[in-house]
């Protein structure tokens, strides 16, 4: 009980450490570097402009994903009962955050299950891949698509911050094959997810050929998940490493032309640090398929249901506009602009 227990106060601390202190990542996601072309006679109506799309097979109202955040304590039941809530509303998808509390703590499931909430929407479970080097397999895995009704399931790659945790699971040898087993038996799409430090080539490659069927770069350049870790140091040598590596990881513009310069079709969420829906289209431009985003979500969603709908109105406004501004009327022609590296 006492495992259950500290895994589940863990995510309570990490909600509150998220919304109260500074948790950002000391470089930035490299899309700041970018612009795009733009045109003065787009040659259509603003209302034209068409933001629909598919990911795995599953139709969105707009290419933002509502990445992986919460769950697994009481304090998050609230916060991802809003945000599915307004998932639905909206037409996007959602991913909720590990599972691993309600695995340990049946008692805990509730605050995980949205389906009743969001009857429509592309979901994804969600566990830590390292847990499958620690006991986990293809059985856990479906309990968690099962207790969620996901469409697909993300197993999230941290291995910097189980390193940096007092209490981090740290044996990530011969992952790949497990990763590989899970994908071949869970019968559903399983997605691979950094958690804010970026997909190299190699991870990449290796993902790939282990049968994962998309991947969440989430890059370098929002929030440091080593950083949310410093503040839960219990003692002043903790909090040194991991301040140590606020500067660490890969920006998730680079993350997304790692990912494509060894596989163009491969399904890719663009993540870390994305925080407009300006930002969303420039992914969209570099390779990715559709844009994630959780910091905006998650303050918004302590808030209101009412506040998480008006910032996902936001964003997809900027997305349309920008998309007008550039004369491209469907989300398949971004692909074929060209963004402009600056110097």
């Amino acid at each position: 009980m006492a495992k259950v227990t500290q895994t589940s106060s863990r995510k309570t601390e990490h909600i509150r450490i998220n919304l109260d202190e500074d948790v950002s990542s000391s470089i930035s996601s490299g899309l700041e570097q970018y612009r795009f072309e733009h045109q003065a006679l787009p040659e259509l109506n603003l209302s034209q402009v068409n933001l629909k799309t598919k990911f795995l097979g599953k139709s969105l109202q707009a290419p933002i994903l509502i990445s992986s955040m919460t769950g697994g304590s009481h304090e998050a039941k609230q916060l991802n009962h809003r945000l599915a809530v307004a998932a639905q509303e909206s037409g996007i998808a959602m991913g909720v955050g590990s599972q691993r509390a309600a695995l340990e703590n049946s008692s805990l499931e509730r605050t995980f299950q949205i389906r009743k909430f969001a009857p429509d929407i592309l979901l994804f479970a969600n566990l830590g891949a390292i847990q499958l080097n620690y006991g986990y397999g293809v059985d856990e895995c479906k309990r968690a698509v099962e207790m969620i009704g996901a469409d697909g399931l993300i197993l999230h790659l941290n291995a910097l911050q189980e390193a940096v945790q007092p209490e981090g699971d740290t044996n990530f040898s011969s992952l790949i094959e497990k990763i590989e087993h899970v994908c071949s038996h869970v019968g559903i799409p399983v997605i691979a997810k950094e958690v804010g430090w970026g997909i190299s080539e190699q991870a990449a490659r290796s993902l790939r050929d282990a049968g994962i069927a998309a991947i969440d770069v989430a890059g370098a350049g929002g929030t440091s998940w080593s950083q949310v870790e410093m503040y839960r140091a219990k003692s002043p040598s903790q909090a040194r490493l991991a301040a140590a590596f606020r500067d660490w990881g890969i920006p998730t513009s680079q993350s997304i032309l790692n990912v494509r310069t060894i596989d163009e079709e491969v399904p890719l969420i663009a993540s870390g640090g994305v925080r407009t829906g300006v930002e969303i289209v420039k992914c969209i431009a570099l390779g990715a398929n559709i844009g994630g985003m959780a910091s905006p979500f998650l303050k918004a969603a302590s808030i209101s249901v009412e506040e998480t709908l008006l910032t996902i109105s936001e964003i997809t406004h900027e997305i349309q506009v920008a998309m007008f501004a550039l004369g491209v009327k469907d989300i398949g022609s971004i692909q074929n602009l060209n963004l402009i590296k600056t110097p």
